[in-house]
């Protein structure tokens, strides 16, 4: 997106230098990468940037307004209420297409949102290791509103641990060890000093919580929430001392609750030239847009793209028996940026902010990107291409 960068980036490329980057990220954690890194970051222009940014704060101000709660509280389907939500979410990621607008300007397009943490721990690593191992200006930045990695981990801690004995908090899944972000999860760990615990090995005694290690119980006073209930449906028998509805004595970073609060549910209050038309589908009542083909179908509760209808049609549509729970969305149209050897490559960028407790607004602290070739974004739908992939951005100052 920024030519000349480009230019020295491929020119300065080979596979031999990726392949030492991938090792780097190996040696440092071994046998924890599952998922594709692409071979390039995204260099971001200041025009494109700022206007990422731009709708970025409006959507903030939907959300820290004075009725958001009230608005969203159908959002949290019945049975996944967690007690004690407190009064904004931890963090906030929001997902945009690269796109052109009519007249050939790079713009972007929301494509989805999420009041629930990503990869902090993993971007920063990749974005050191970027820096290592290729060309990348002193004068484009993947952190904001910190000079460096330390800094970086410190607003995340600060975040994540709070006053906290790091022992006391951990970071929680289902089966952390299988999950394909098992990487972050040890990033996480070491640069924040906390445990990463499965669901499965808590121990519940009335109001506490705790874990084990090396023989001793150690009790549990706060959670970075890294599991979603999406994720328990795929072990219909799983039992357990703790479920995540249990009302008991520890602080959420972030709380379930704003998994569901802060997603596609909030997308058709959102107004905005980077925002395409979303609404409920049981708005429509039966009566649907005429160019169909322009809109996708996504339902409310899924995660990284199960069940979402690229081309739905008005059958699709009439057959749904809890519309409520479903969104239709005007479809937008990936603008290939990222020159690779072979072609041009599109690009999804992720804004990841922290929200620390009792703060007005939630602040930006860094990026994530993803470059794809398939019909979709996502690692399930790029996985015999290169240059495609987990990267970050680099944005102009």
């Amino acid at each position: 997106m920024v030519n000349d960068l480009r230019n020295a980036y491929n020119q300065a490329f080979s596979e031999a230098k990726y392949n030492d980057f991938l090792q780097s990220i190996n040696d440092d954690f071994p046998g924890q990468l599952d998922f594709r890194v692409a071979e390039t970051p995204v260099f971001v222009s200041k025009d494109l940037g700022d206007k990422i940014i731009e709708v970025c704060e409006a959507i903030i101000d939907v959300i820290t307004g004075p009725f958001f709660k009230e608005k969203t509280q159908n959002a949290i389907p019945a049975g996944q209420n967690v007690p004690n939500e407190n009064a904004h979410s931890s963090f906030l990621a929001i997902d945009f297409a690269v796109c052109q607008d009519q007249n050939g300007q790079l713009v972007p397009q929301l494509i989805e949102l999420q009041g629930f943490p990503s990869v902090f721990g993993f971007q920063s690593l990749i974005s050191e290791k970027y820096r290592e191992h290729f060309p990348v200006p002193s004068d484009y930045q993947n952190y904001f509103g910190v000079q460096n990695q330390a800094e970086y981990f410190d607003q995340l801690r600060a975040v994540v641990v709070g006053n906290e004995n790091p022992e006391n908090v951990i970071l929680l899944d289902i089966y952390p060890d299988q999950q394909k972000t098992r990487i972050d999860f040890a990033v996480t760990a070491h640069f924040l000093g906390i445990e990463t615990v499965c669901l499965t090995q808590i121990k519940k005694e009335g109001r506490a919580i705790f874990y084990e290690k090396d023989g001793r119980k150690i009790p549990i006073t706060r959670i970075y929430n890294r599991l979603i209930f999406d994720d328990l449906t795929n072990f219909p028998t799983l039992t357990t001392e703790f479920s995540l509805t249990d009302d008991v004595d520890v602080t959420w970073v972030g709380h379930p609750n704003w998994f569901f609060r802060i997603s596609k549910y909030t997308m058709p209050f959102l107004k905005h030239a980077y925002i395409p038309e979303a609404k409920f589908l049981s708005e429509y009542d039966g009566v649907f847009p005429e160019d169909l083909q322009n809109f996708v179908l996504k339902p409310l509760f899924s995660f990284a793209g199960s069940g979402v209808n690229l081309h739905p049609t008005p059958q699709d549509l009439l057959s749904i028996s809890d519309p409520e729970n479903f969104i239709l969305q005007r479809k937008v149209t990936y603008q290939p940026v990222v020159q690779a050897p072979d072609g041009l490559v599109k690009c999804e960028i992720r804004m990841l902010y922290v929200w620390p407790e009792g703060q007005p607004r939630p602040k930006l602290l860094t990026n994530l990107a993803r470059l794809s070739r398939g019909e979709m974004i996502g690692v399930r739908f790029n996985k015999d291409f290169t240059w495609v992939g987990g990267t970050t951005c680099f944005f102009e100052k």
